[in-house]
C-alpha cells in the first residue's frame, strides 16, 4: 500500500480543503506524538489512558483496547465494522473492545496519519480496509515481539489468541495490557512485511458481532450534536430566503426587541438572518416575529411544470453526450421488428434526517472549535476555518453521533459556515448553537436531483433485445458542487449504474446496440448527494424498461434478463440468489404478485424480488427478498440492518417521495406532507449475502436502487400496466 504523509501542516485552506477530498488514506505507524483529547473527551474533560501502539490503537493495563476511527457514524455501523477489521489482526479480546472518534485537527496535526475522514458514497469500510487491518497487524506484531524480548524467546515460537501471548515450550504466558508499554517503544514493523489473514479465516471481522454503540442509544445517554451544551451557550435560530438565490432585503429587529431572552438579531449573509437568544425556542419564536423582506430574484418564476418543460427538453435535445456507444442503435431500432418506447421520471427528494442541521461554535481571537454532526470531520474543520478567518492548526472540529447523514452533511458544510459567521458577531468565546427547524431544514436541502428519461429498445422477430438507448435528462451535482469533476462539458456521475466502465457502477446486460446519454438540464434548486444518488433513478429508468421489454417479447421477467448477462457472472449471480430465495416462478396466494429487478452501484450487486397484492387501487408490499454481492463481508447482521433500511428508505421515496416547486420555493416543509413509510406499511424483509472475497464494495446504498423497480415491476405483474413515474401517491393504479 503506497503511504501518503503531509509533511507542511502549514496548509492553505484551499489546498487542504482539496487534499480532503482527494486522499485515499495515508498510515504512518509509530508516530508517537501526543494524543489530543477526542471530541467526547473535549465535551466531558475525560481522557484515554494507555499505551499508544499505534495512532490507531491504545490498550490499557486491563487488557482493554481502545481502537480509533476517522469515518463518521451515522447509524450504519461503520465504527463497528471498521473496529471488527483492526481486531481481527489484532488478534484481541472483542468483548474488551470500545472505540474513539478521532477529531479533524489531531488528524491535521499528525500529518493526515488516519487518512481520509469522510463517510459518503459507501466507502466508510471499502476504502480504508487495508490500512486499518495492516494496523491491526502491525501493532499485534509489535506486542509479541515486547513478550518475545522479555522472555528472550524468537518471536516465531509465540502465538496469541484473544489478547494472550503464549511461549508454549517455557509455558509462559501474559496479556496484551502488560506488555503494552514495552510494544510502544519499540519501531514500527515496515507495512509491506505485514501479512494480512485471509478473509474466509476470520474469526471476529466476518462475523455478526454486536455493535459498539447499542447500549447507549437504548439506555438514552447517547449523546448526538443537537444534545451539546456548553457552559454560557447561546441558541440561534435561522431563516433564508425561501426562494433559492434570493436575497435578504431588510428586516426589522426593534420589532422584537423586547421578547423574552432575546439577545441579538444577526445577518448570516445576503440571504440569511437569525436571532439568538437563551434557548432555541425563545430564539425561533422571536424568529417568526421578526418582520422581514426578501428579494427573491428571478428564481421566483420556476414551478415544478417549468423545471418538467426543461426536463423534457433534454430528451430530444441535440447537446447530450453518450458514455456508452456500440454498434448502431438508431439504425437497429429503426429496423425492428418490435419497438418499445417509454419516458420515465422521478423527482427531487430531501434528505429529511431526523436530526435537523445543526452545529455549536465556540469563537475567541486565536482558537475557533465547532462540535458538529458531519460525514467529513476534515470538511467542516475548512469550512471553520474559512469562516472564522483563522489558520487550521488554530481550529478543531469536534464529531458528534450523527442523528442521519444519507450525504446531507458530507460536502456541503452550510450550517457549520451559518454558525461560525453568527459566532463571530457574539463576544468572543460566547458558545453558540445553531439548529435548523424542520421547515428550514426541508426547504433548504441539497436535494437529490430531478430528472426523466427516455428509453427505446428494439426487439428481433423472436423476441430478442437488439437495440437500447437510454437518454437521461436532468440535473448535475457536479453541476452545482463540484464543477472541475465535469469534463469537457461531461458529467458522467448522473449515468451511475449505467457506466461502461466495470467496477463500480456498470450497466448488467449485454446488448448488440447499446447508448447510454445525458443531457444536462439545471435549475435554480440545490442538488447534492442522497443515499444511492442516480442509482436510485437509473435503476428505476433501467429495470422497469427491462420489464416493459420482457412482456413486449413475451417472455419471463427473469429468463428475459438472464439471456442478456451470460458476460456479467456477478450480476447475474445475484439476480439468481434473489430469484431463488424469493421462490420466483412458485405460486402465489390469491391476488399476490411478484416483480424482480437487478442493479449495480457503489462496487456492490444488488438484485430483488418483492410480492405486492392490490386492494381498492392501493398497494400493499408483503415481502421483499434482496440479494448483495458486496465482495467481503465484514458484519453480517449488520449487512442485513443496512439493508432493511434500504427498504424502508426506498420505499418512502416510492410511495410518497416528492418536492413540488412554486415561485420558486419547495412546498412540502414537513413530514406532514412529506410522508415517510410507518411501521405498519414496512414488509418482511429478507438479505441474502453472496460473496466472492474478490473485492470490497459499499453496502449502505447499494440495495435502494432495486427497491423500487421491484415493486413497480410487481405493480406492473398486478394490473398489466407499466409504473413510469413517481411518487405512487400521485397515481391512479387501476
Amino acid at each position: 500500500m503506497k503511504t501518503k504523509t503531509h509533511h507542511n501542516t502549514n496548509l492553505s485552506r484551499r489546498k487542504f480543503i482539496i487534499s480532503s477530498a482527494a486522499a485515499t488514506g495515508g498510515l504512518a505507524v509509530g508516530m508517537k506524538l501526543p494524543f489530543a483529547k477526542s471530541a467526547h473527551a473535549q465535551a466531558t474533560g475525560a481522557a484515554a489512558s494507555g499505551a499508544e501502539i499505534n495512532h490507531w490503537i491504545v490498550i490499557k493495563p486491563d487488557d482493554s483496547v481502545v481502537i480509533r476511527i476517522a469515518r463518521a457514524e451515522m447509524g450504519q455501523g461503520t465504527h463497528t465494522g471498521l473496529a471488527q477489521l483492526v481486531a481481527e489482526e489484532l488478534e484481541c479480546d472483542w468483548s474488551k473492545v470500545t472505540v474513539e472518534p478521532i477529531t479533524a485537527g489531531q488528524n491535521l496535526a499528525r500529518k493526515r496519519v488516519w487518512g481520509d475522514m469522510s463517510t459518503g458514497g459507501s466507502r466508510g469500510i471499502r476504502t480504508s480496509q487495508d490500512y486499518v487491518r495492516q494496523s491491526g497487524a502491525a501493532a499485534r506484531g509489535m506486542l509479541m515481539q515486547a513478550a518475545a524480548n522479555e522472555w528472550k524467546v524468537p518471536v516465531g515460537e509465540l502465538t496469541v489468541s484473544n489478547g494472550v501471548i503464549t511461549h508454549a515450550a517455557s509455558n509462559h504466558s501474559t496479556s496484551y495490557g502488560k506488555v503494552a508499554a514495552a510494544a510502544s517503544k519499540l519501531p514500527a514493523p515496515d507495512l509491506k512485511s505485514v501479512k494480512l489473514k485471509d478473509p474466509r479465516q476470520w474469526k471476529i471481522a466476518g462475523k455478526p458481532m454486536k455493535r459498539v454503540d447499542t447500549v447507549p442509544k437504548l439506555d438514552g445517554s447517547q449523546m448526538y450534536a443537537i444534545d451539546v451544551k456548553l457552559p454560557g451557550m447561546l441558541n440561534a435560530a435561522i431563516k433564508q430566503c425561501p426562494v433559492f438565490g434570493g436575497k435578504l432585503a431588510s428586516y426589522d429587529e426593534a420589532k422584537i426587541a423586547g421578547m423574552p431572552g432575546v439577545r441579538k438579531v444577526v445577518k448570516v449573509d445576503d440571504s440569511t438572518v437569525a436571532v439568538v437568544a437563551d434557548t432555541w425556542w425563545r430564539a425561533k419564536t422571536a424568529l417568526d416575529a421578526l418582520p422581514i423582506k426578501w428579494d427573491e430574484g428571478d428564481g421566483a418564476k420556476a414551478s415544478t411544470a417549468t423545471i418538467a418543460a426543461h426536463l423534457k427538453e433534454g430528451l430530444t435535445a441535440n447537446d447530450a453526450f453518450a458514455d456508452i456507444d456500440n454498434g448502431d442503435v438508431l439504425k437497429a431500432y429503426a429496423g425492428a421488428a418490435k419497438k418499445v418506447e417509454a419516458v420515465y421520471s422521478t423527482p427531487f427528494l430531501a434528505h429529511a434526517t431526523m436530526e435537523p442541521m445543526t452545529a455549536t461554535v465556540r469563537l475567541t481571537a486565536d482558537r475557533a472549535e465547532v462540535w458538529v454532526p458531519t460525514q467529513n470531520a476534515e470538511a467542516s474543520l475548512a469550512t471553520l476555518s474559512t469562516a472564522s478567518g483563522l489558520p487550521l492548526d488554530k481550529c478543531e472540529a469536534y464529531p458528534q453521533m450523527l442523528g442521519g447523514g444519507f450525504g446531507r452533511r458530507g460536502g456541503t458544510q452550510d450550517y457549520v459556515r451559518q454558525a461560525t459567521l453568527i459566532a463571530k458577531q457574539l463576544p468572543a468565546g460566547t458558545p453558540v448553537k445553531l439548529i435548523w427547524s424542520r421547515e428550514e431544514d426541508m426547504t433548504h436541502d441539497f436535494y437529490r436531483p430531478i430528472s426523466q428519461a427516455l428509453m427505446q429498445a428494439g426487439l428481433d422477430a423472436s423476441g430478442n433485445l437488439e437495440s437500447l438507448r437510454i437518454r437521461v435528462s436532468g440535473q448535475s451535482i457536479n453541476a452545482h458542487l463540484s464543477p472541475t469533476a465535469i469534463k469537457d462539458g461531461k458529467d458522467l456521475r448522473q449515468l451511475q449504474g449505467l457506466w461502461k466502465e466495470p467496477g463500480d457502477a456498470q450497466i448488467g446486460y449485454t446488448v448488440p446496440n447499446l447508448r447510454t446519454e445525458y443531457a444536462m438540464r439545471n435549475t435554480h434548486v440545490p442538488v447534492g448527494p442522497w443515499r444511492g444518488v442516480n442509482t436510485n433513478q437509473n435503476g428505476v429508468y433501467l429495470e422497469c424498461f427491462m420489464e416493459e421489454c420482457a412482456r413486449a417479447a413475451g417472455k419471463d421477467s427473469l429468463e428475459f434478463r438472464r439471456a442478456l448477462m451470460k458476460n456479467h457472472p456477478k450480476h447475474l449471480a445475484v439476480l439468481n440468489a434473489a430469484a431463488d430465495k424469493g421462490n420466483w416462478g412458485k405460486p402465489l396466494p390469491p391476488g399476490v404478485h411478484r416483480g424482480i429487478a437487478q442493479f449495480m452501484g457503489y462496487g456492490s450487486y444488488s438484485a430483488a424480488t418483492a410480492e405486492v397484492s392490490m386492494v381498492d387501487g392501493k398497494v400493499k408490499v408483503h415481502r421483499m427478498v434482496l440479494a448483495l454481492n458486496c465482495g467481503h463481508a465484514v458484519n453480517p447482521d449488520q449487512i442485513a440492518a443496512q439493508v432493511e433500511g434500504s427498504v424502508a428508505y426506498g420505499l418512502s421515496a416510492t410511495f410518497y417521495g416528492e418536492l413540488n416547486v412554486e415561485k420558486g420555493r419547495i412546498v412540502e416543509n414537513n413530514f406532514h406532507n412529506y410522508r415517510i413509510l410507518q411501521l405498519a406499511d414496512m414488509p418482511k424483509v429478507e438479505t441474502v449475502i453472496v460473496p466472492t472475497y474478490d473485492f470490497w464494495g459499499g453496502v449502505g446504498e447499494p440495495t435502494i436502487c432495486v427497491v423500487a423497480p421491484a415493486v413497480l415491476n410487481a405493480i406492473y405483474a398486478a394490473t398489466g400496466k407499466p409504473v413510469r413515474n413517481l411518487p405512487l401517491k400521485n397515481l391512479k393504479l387501476v
